[in-house]
């Protein structure tokens, strides 16, 4: 598949790294400049260009920005993206730590539906909860004992279906997490957030969680 990727930060350089490693053509971007992504596109074989072009003909475009950042991305980011391209979110709402404050989301709006209203597209939220090398490092085959799960919340069935196939492929385990609206079930601070559980623990983990938001993670 081609996959493109905004954002060579932790989760999105490990991706990166994965996804080529599984033999993906991956566009990566930042937000300076192809440049500053050279020495990631020769480990990974990645082609480094400009947040603009990232989803250019691609199948799969994973969002991996600040939150903060999001109503910045180019307006017309998927014109040239496959017809049923799947977007997938991995971003998550630090008010205090990074972002600041965003009104809808203090409001009680989920990370991942505000993400969609900003890009004007449905999207599928996962990755957004793993430490990035555990991303790089702790996949496993199908079937083994211990293998990390991760929740997989979106609105879209078949765009769901993609997503969890690819997080198979990455040697995760997925849950459905629901719809988009579902989504707080694994932003920060919940249960299932960095808890590298497996998939009995996901569901136990997302069924704990409550709504509201803890002190930390509000403005």
């Amino acid at each position: 598949m081609k996959i493109g990727i905004i954002g060579a930060g932790n989760i999105g350089g490990n991706l990166a790294r994965r996804l080529t490693a599984l033999g993906h053509d991956v566009s990566v971007a930042n937000s300076r400049s192809p440049d500053t992504l050279t020495d990631l596109a020769a480990e990974t074989g990645a082609t480094a260009v400009l947040a603009r072009e990232a989803a250019d003909g691609a199948d799969i475009v994973v969002v991996t920005i600040p939150m903060k950042a999001v109503p910045d991305l180019p307006s017309d980011l998927f014109d040239d993206a496959a017809p049923d391209v799947v977007v997938v979110d991995t971003c998550n709402y630090y008010p205090q730590q990074r972002d600041g404050r965003i009104p809808e989301i203090e409001d009680g709006m989920t990370e991942s539906n505000w993400v969609e209203q900003q890009l004007g597209v449905s999207v599928v939220k996962v990755f957004n909860g793993i430490q990035a090398e555990h991303l790089l490092s702790g996949g496993l085959p199908q079937g083994t004992d211990g293998r990390i799960a991760l929740p997989v919340a979106g609105d879209d069935a078949a765009a769901k279906a993609v997503v969890m196939e690819l997080v198979d492929a990455l040697g995760f385990d997925s849950v459905d997490g629901g719809g988009l609206r579902d989504s707080w079930r694994q932003q920060p601070g919940t249960p299932v957030y960095g808890a590298d559980a497996d998939a009995d623990g996901v569901r136990k983990a997302l069924a704990a969680a409550d709504a509201a938001r803890g002190a930390e993670w509000r403005a």
